[in-house]
């Protein structure tokens, strides 16, 4: 179907101006004012904002964790993602300890393939970097277009892989074009502090905050980074929280080092206070944990400099009957918290309404710099001729207040319960098809494609 939105305030990484999208199957044909072409469909955007679909490089669908799964699934998960804007979302894959990449690759690819809203890719977790795991690094980057490789600093025994390793999967990604990320923060120090607290009986929600102090997140950071700087693989911070771990990050480009950087949304707009509700604080437990004001300050900061990049969720719910596993043990808690259905809308009201960051800083944040950094620009990420039609139409000035009794995530609390927000998401095109239309959903499961990524 060929569909043409006009009037709308079209908004780019680098454009701001009033004018049509004409979109044919599903890439964009046709961009400018008053376009005189005629379509099937016509969407009136006037008033309205037309920006790239959402991007969110970071969340954790339907993933195994301490026992237990998180409670979205690729079809619930790339659904409420949708309805928030979000038209492509990346999630990892866990190696198991022992086991090969590739059988982890088929393991998610059982949970995903067919599942999908909208569209998705991977990265790969390394938790065991061997001879054979070697050996399958460019296999992934180059016949599956897997380009990005994580690693845990943290998790020991589970996820965590050591500095030996970590260079050699440096140097074997840095010859294949791709790039590593990276969960930075010091496990052995958090293992100690973890057990010095349970030691002590002080189990509450609180103490899962008290065991992972900034130094944990900043010294971890600055050890990746300079490992990154000798290797010379291209670098990636996730959900990067404080003053402490971005200094290390400022410091780097001191000597002419590039480390791309993540920030997720509640890092931007909670704080660490919130772990003092007796165990309604476990709604907000998740690694990191949340930090003080002046973290806050200081990442809306960042992002004006150009430190930080990205602004993604580490999307992980759980319900909670699954967080009550902790309630007599903070280290029982499963870790993570829903958001990937808000995250647009939350960046836009207390970013662009509150005057923080620009409108074209808004979509390089949540889609354009994404694209770039993981190998799929300029066929998402942007309005461009050719690329693919995720548009999203947003009324700037629609009032209305997040509510897990509204949500469409599969979780039965919110994490910004009650929280007033100016900006909604009316339409959502995936693909040149209409997926969100006044809060319904108009595809069917399985139009969501994996989409193969380049270095």
């Amino acid at each position: 179907m060929s569909i043409i939105i006009k009037n709308g305030r079209v908004v780019t990484s680098s454009e701001d101006f009033t004018g049509d999208i004409f979109i044919e199957s599903e890439t964009i044909t046709a961009i400018g004012k008053n376009l005189p072409h005629k379509a099937e469909q016509m969407i009136d955007a006037s008033g309205l904002l037309v920006f790239p679909g959402g991007i969110d490089p970071h969340v954790h669908l339907e993933m195994p964790f301490m026992g237990t799964f998180s409670s979205d699934n690729y079809e619930t998960g790339t659904r409420a993602a949708l309805h928030g804007g979000t038209t492509m979302v990346i999630d990892f894959i866990l190696q198991t300890q022992g086991k090969s990449l590739n059988s982890a690759l088929d393991e998610w690819r059982g949970r995903s393939d067919g599942n999908t809203f909208c569209d998705y890719s991977f990265h790969m977790a390394v938790t065991d970097f061997n001879e054979k795991a070697r050996g399958e690094i460019r296999g992934l980057v180059e016949k599956e277009g897997i380009t990005s490789f994580k690693v845990f600093m943290a998790y020991k025994g589970a996820l965590m892989i050591d500095d030996r390793q970590m260079i050699g999967l440096m140097n074997e990604v840095r010859d294949c074009g791709g790039i590593v990320t990276v969960h930075a923060t010091n496990g052995d120090m958090i293992d100690y502090l973890v057990a010095k607290h349970r030691s002590e009986g002080k189990l509450s929600t609180l103490y899962h905050y008290l065991s992972q102090p900034e130094i944990t997140e900043s010294e971890a950071a600055g050890r990746f980074v300079d490992m990154a700087f000798y290797t010379g693989v291209k670098s990636y911070i996730v959900h990067l929280t404080c003053e402490g771990a971005l200094n290390q990050v400022r410091e780097a480009t001191m000597r002419n080092q590039k480390v791309n950087v993540e920030t997720c949304i509640q890092y931007l707009l909670l704080d660490a206070s919130l772990y003092e509700n007796d165990f309604d604080g476990a709604k907000w437990v998740m690694s990191p944990p949340l930090r003080q004001r002046k973290d806050q300050e200081t990442l809306w900061a960042g992002i004006e400099q150009g430190l930080v990049q990205v602004v993604g969720t580490d999307h992980c719910p759980f319900m909670w009957e699954q967080k009550l596993m902790g309630e007599k043990d903070f280290s029982k808690i499963p870790n993570g918290h829903p958001a990937i259905e808000h995250r647009m809308e939350l960046l836009f009201s207390e970013g662009v309404k509150k005057g923080r960051i620009s409108l074209n800083k808004f979509v390089e944040l949540t889609s354009t710099n994404a694209a770039k950094i993981f190998g799929m620009f300029p066929r998402k990420g942007c309005l461009g001729i050719g690329a693919d039609a995720d548009i999203v139409i947003f009324d700037p000035e629609k009032k209305h207040a997040i509510s897990a009794e509204t949500h469409h995530m599969n979780v039965d609390y919110s994490a910004y319960e009650g929280w007033e927000v100016t900006g909604k998401v009316e339409t959502v095109l995936s693909r040149g098809k209409i997926a969100i239309e006044n809060g319904d959903l108009k595809i069917s499961k399985g139009h969501g494609q994996f989409i193969r990524r380049s270095t």
